[in-house]
């Protein structure tokens, strides 16, 4: 393979994929049969400065310089040549956000991230005004907020991105972005795969009536869907990427993408009713789904696929945190008691021990609330472990509720979806850290929504992977070859794949549970008021 992967370096076979995550900046080259061949990474953390979380501008472009010339510098260790050219590049980023741009092309306030709850009156009146659910972290919902508190760049702006947008446009002078990012902007019509006119034109009238003479349509970037050219690496952009010099200009680039579309790209579930659960510190299921929701729920955000497909997202703050906390509790005792344990020997043995506790968790409750929790409308979070006078406490069952409740919020909106809206699923795919411990995550989860739940080998490789296989789609589909179709036959047609199904008591002890997650629910609010 490693003769292969050179050859494809040489002949400019490769693929480059980019993600800036929350934690870390990755860059992942494939080769020609679409695997990593060489990587790098950067690990970044955002800044909260004058109460507002935030990257730099100098952190965003030394970030994706160094994870860049890691991969290089991957390259040349493991083929022994230069890497001078690819075949396409593609960018991706957590989604959402705010970063806006005079005519001058300057940064007009820092980079307001996703992560940022200020925008609950915005959020609000344009959800009543599209009668479409608009989340605090949406673009459109920073911009109106900023209007709202009357910011003085307003007036300036004259480009408005995301930080994948950014990245693409610095690189190729394109201001444009990829549909399923575009559509944490600002809700999508799916038959035009664009923007929607009728209530750009409400927000536009809305605006107006503020003395705001801005218009969406002027300040926002072009939206394509996967597999179309989105412009190529300039000079300046190639000296951007590559400050060693050696990076060739005229790279094409794909749409740049958020990290919902490329997750849903690494985990091959793009189809209609085809769905990924992605669990680590968060957790979010991504269906992509056959028709419309009956009605707005605040519980669920709309996106879509990166061609244009619908999709609900049922997200949750809140997952695996609380849980690492108390096996790194358990693993400080053993250490105190003189044994020395492997971390991942004790997070898999702990795991399986789920699998031998009562199907309800033996009646224990529990809250991983670190942070607020928006499904079930906790601003603030308070972690609790509750039990009452005749649970069956033991380790089993401490270490199941555990894993219960990694899951608890995100079901709340997934029994929205599954028992009220009705929506088909043939399978859910699982990627993170909650599933490396072979059939426990997928048990648990696949009680907890009732449908199969499979996880594969390359579940690992994450989004720069993901917005890699994006640009490979972008310059190896054949005429009329979609992406599904490119995902299921030419990636992934020789993939790995572990399923399992629901069992019956543990889907009936998981309806058990979350009983008792939802009474218990004022615990959690009196722990929040009172702690």
């Amino acid at each position: 393979m490693s003769l292969n992967a050179k050859q494809a370096i040489e002949n400019g076979k490769t693929v480059l994929g980019i993600e800036f995550g929350s934690t870390r900046i990755k860059a992942v080259l494939v080769g020609e049969n679409n695997e990593p061949i060489a990587s790098g990474s950067h690990d970044w953390e955002n800044s909260y400065v004058d109460n507002i979380w935030t990257y730099s501008v100098e952190d965003i472009w030394k970030g994706l310089q160094e994870s860049y010339q890691e991969m290089a510098n991957d390259v040349k260790q493991q083929y022994g040549v230069k890497l001078q050219t690819v075949g396409a590049i593609g960018f991706s980023a957590m989604m959402h956000g705010y970063m806006a741009f005079n005519k001058a092309d300057e940064l007009l306030v820092p980079f307001r991230t996703w992560r940022n709850n200020i925008t609950e009156q915005a959020s609000t009146e344009l959800t009543e005004l599209f009668n479409y659910n608009i989340p605090q972290r949406w673009s459109i919902a920073h911009l109106y907020q900023a209007i709202l508190n009357k910011e003085e760049h307003v007036a300036d702006i004259n480009f408005q991105t995301t930080l994948a947008g950014y990245i693409h446009w610095k690189l190729t002078g394109k201001k444009i972005l990829g549909v399923g990012e575009a559509s944490g902007v600002f809700p999508i019509d799916l038959e035009t795969k664009s923007y929607n006119k009728k209530m750009i034109a409400q927000f536009n009238e809305l605006i107006a009536s503020k003395n705001v003479s801005l218009k969406l349509e002027d300040i926002f970037p072009e939206v394509l869907v996967a597999g179309e050219n989105a412009g190529t690496l300039t000079e300046e952009g190639a000296k951007l990427l590559d400050v060693s010099g050696e990076l060739e200009a005229g790279i094409p680039l794909c749409p740049p993408e958020g990290d919902a579309g490329t997750g849903m790209v690494a985990t091959n579930s793009v189809a209609k009713r085809t769905g990924n659960v992605s669990a680590g510190t968060s957790a979010f299921a991504m269906i992509v789904l056959e028709k419309d929701l009956s009605k707005v729920y605040p519980e669920i955000d709309l996106v879509t696929t990166p061609t244009g497909n619908l999709v609900a997202m049922a997200h949750s703050n809140n997952c695996t945190s609380d849980l690492n906390a108390w096996i790194g509790m358990l693993e400080e005792f053993s250490q105190s008691m003189g044994i020395e344990v492997d971390k991942n020997k004790l997070y898999e043995t702990l795991f399986t021990q789920a699998l031998k506790g009562d199907p309800d968790a033996g009646g224990l409750l529990s809250y991983g609330y670190l942070s607020g929790e928006h499904m079930t409308h906790f601003e603030e979070g308070r972690p609790l472990f509750v039990r009452s006078s005749n649970s069956n406490f033991n380790l089993a069952n401490f270490m199941r509720v555990h894993l219960f409740t990694a899951f608890g919020a995100m079901k709340i909106g997934m029994d929205i979806l599954i028992k009220e809206e009705q929506v088909k699923l043939d399978e859910i795919l699982g990627h993170g850290g909650i599933f490396k411990t072979e059939g426990v995550g997928q048990s648990i989860l696949a009680g907890a929504l009732n449908v199969p739940v499979s996880v594969m080998e390359t579940a690992g490789e994450g989004g720069a992977w993901g917005i890699a296989l994006l640009a490979s789609y972008m310059i190896n589909k054949q005429d009329n070859e979609t992406l599904d179709e490119y995902l299921t036959q030419r990636v992934f047609a020789d993939q790995a794949v572990k399923t399992v199904s629901p069992e019956a008591k543990d889907v009936e002890g998981f309806e058990q549970f979350m009983t008792r997650y939802k009474q218990g629910l004022a615990i959690e609010r009196a722990a929040v008021d009172h702690l």
